[in-house]
């Protein structure tokens, strides 16, 4: 059985994949068990040494790389470029923080007895990654779970297999062979795999009736999962906050990728003092933006990897316009793109300020102080990042010890230092990427309790 990806530019076939079943999928369960056994055997030293040797593949081969991701769901690409430059720097910091993030725990010592804490790998970790960055979204599992003794089974989405080959061609050359495979799987295969008691751990990324179904497959085997499930990142414009440079960097969180980012800007709460002049600001900012081939370096805006999902954008706006806000600019589709789109006087309880858009679409909500700011950002299903753009630290202190959300920036929004845990409540997720803490869901605690007197 075959699957055929789309350019969603210009609608023409990219490549067809063959879905992994039958022997071939045995074949890899198979030998990514296998390969485990042999690789958490390796010293942790050699194997951040080969793991990043294996990353010279992506180095070597950026261009014909970033140029596959372009062509599979349509970000620019000089996006795409950068987001090779970005999984590399990720996947480094992780090998950085490898050797102290994985050593034994000590523990007091107690005459006669040798106690220690060791962290284990967990054996097969299965990857369910999202088309939206499709280099980043496997990194941030794939080079910790190697790190940590396991084997990744990668199952990229069905938008951009390309991508999950390049990573399976990557650590080809990693010794034992087999410690990463690309699977091109069906959803009735993908729950196959995540039922195979082969498979230890599942990192899924994607939508929350997605998170919620591997969470229901899961609950079978009582294993764990790490679930990125998006968000409706609010970013507040405070009184004293520098108002052009908060409207250029929230209309780039808004549109950047053509606004498919987990992590973008999905509304925004602007102090009435600056209300009007903000709009104005962030109106501009979005007319500078380009939409067009998204091979062209003078592109800015890409087409949706998914064009049909225009007709949903166009739905959310025309509803808040019929709620009482009032359309700027945009929110007409014209395929295969969506315009920049910027909507004023949103109501808060609309499902363009409640509901994910993956869109490139800003709605906007006028605010008469930081405490009605926080009471409108916390008002949500979702948490995965907040942005405060104030001055002022204090301020933003404040925002940090009441906004219910994974991460939250000042003067900063849509962005992932690999330092700090990737992390969401509420309907955004559970588990934690990135950072020291990435390591932990990837391995479990083994006592050792030796009696020597």
């Amino acid at each position: 059985m075959e699957s055929t990806v789309l350019n969603p530019f210009t609608g023409d076939t990219v490549a067809t994949v063959e879905q992994h079943e039958g022997k071939a999928l045995e074949d890899r369960l198979c030998a990514a068990v296998e390969a485990q056994r042999q690789w958490r055997e390796v010293d942790l030293a050699e194997r951040c040494a080969r793991i990043s040797r294996a990353l010279d593949h992506f180095r070597d081969q950026q261009e014909a790389i970033a140029r596959n991701v372009t062509l599979q769901m349509g970000k620019p690409l000089k996006e795409a470029r950068a987001e090779v430059n970005t999984m590399l720097a990720r996947a480094e910091t992780m090998i950085a923080l490898a050797p102290e993030s994985l050593s034994r725990v000590e523990i007091p010592p107690v005459e006669g007895f040798v106690r220690r804490i060791e962290k284990v790998p967990l054996g097969v970790v299965l990857v369910i990654a999202a088309w939206n960055y499709p280099l980043l979204i496997p990194i941030n599992t794939v080079v910790p779970a190697l790190l940590a003794g396991n084997s990744v089974l990668l199952k990229h989405s069905a938008r951009t297999p390309l991508t999950g080959q390049d990573f399976e061609t990557a650590f080809s050359n990693l010794e034992p062979a087999g410690l990463v495979f690309s699977l091109a799987l069906s959803h009735e295969k993908t729950s196959a795999v995540i039922n195979d008691p082969r498979v230890a751990h599942v990192s899924f990324t994607g939508s929350v009736d997605g998170g919620r179904a591997v969470h229901r497959e899961i609950g079978h085997r009582l294993i764990d999962a790490g679930l990125e499930l998006g968000g409706k990142d609010p970013a507040y414009i405070a009184e004293d906050a520098d108002l052009e440079f908060a409207a250029a960097n929230v209309v780039e969180g808004a549109c950047y990728n053509a606004g498919q980012s987990c992590c973008g800007i999905e509304r925004a709460y602007v102090h009435r003092r600056h209300y009007d002049a903000f709009l104005d600001l962030a109106k501009k900012h979005m007319a500078s933006l380009k939409t067009g081939d998204p091979l062209v370096g003078e592109t800015t805006l890409g087409p949706l990897a998914n064009p049909s999902a225009s007709a949903d954008l166009e739905q959310q706006v025309q509803e808040a316009v019929k709620q009482g806000a009032r359309l700027l600019c945009g929110g007409k589709a014209a395929s295969p793109f969506f315009p920049p789109t910027l909507v004023a006087d949103c109501p808060q309880d609309s499902v363009l300020m409640q509901e994910e858009s993956f869109g490139p679409i800003l709605p906007v909500h006028p605010v008469d102080s930081d405490e009605e700011a926080l009471q409108k950002m916390n008002d949500s299903r979702y948490g995965l990042t907040a942005s405060v753009w104030t001055k002022d630290l204090s301020r933003a202190e404040w925002f940090a010890q009441r906004l219910d959300t994974g991460t939250v920036f000042q003067n900063r929004c849509d962005f992932l230092d690999p330092e700090l845990p990737w992390t969401g409540v509420k309907e955004s997720g559970k588990g934690v990427t990135l950072s020291r803490f990435g390591f932990d869901h990837l391995t479990r605690l083994k006592a050792l309790h030796f009696r020597v007197g």
